[in-house]
């Protein structure tokens, strides 16, 4: 992941290696460095000035293939984590500060915290409140 310490000026060769030399000032002038691009997608694209919709996927795609992430299907069951675990990570590290700066992947515990109370057998998700009535 030696994406994560690069400087803005390293992205923008990069973005220049993938044959996008014409957005290299739109990279740097936004201070996008390789923590911020876990962030970049077709949605914040037309933030940094590049509004080709074709370059914003291929863009898009390149920095999903450079983090090794992958794109949500637009199918997926809603019970199905929104992101895997590797995109999880990156985005708590993409943050500044300390704490950011001394998370490894392999100390990230990504499993969904127990549930501390269980709900009563007899209470019901739409139980009517004493104050309502329903006709």
């Amino acid at each position: 992941m030696e994406f994560l310490r690069w400087s803005g000026e390293d992205v923008a060769l990069w973005i220049e290696s993938i044959g996008f030399p014409q957005y290299k000032a739109c990279f740097t002038q936004n201070y996008i460095t390789g923590r911020k691009l876990i962030n970049v997608n077709c949605f914040n694209l037309p933030r940094l000035g590049i509004t080709d919709f074709q370059h914003m996927k291929l863009i898009s795609a390149q920095v999903r293939v450079l983090l090794g992430v992958s794109e949500p299907l637009w199918n997926r069951s809603v019970a199905d984590p929104l992101h895997d675990d590797r995109t999880v990570f990156l985005q708590m590290k993409s943050s500044s500060g300390q704490q950011a700066d001394s998370l490894t992947y392999e100390q990230t515990d990504l499993r969904p915290a127990p549930s501390q109370s269980q709900p009563s057998a007899n209470t019901g998700l739409f139980a009517p409140s004493p104050q309502r009535r329903f006709l």
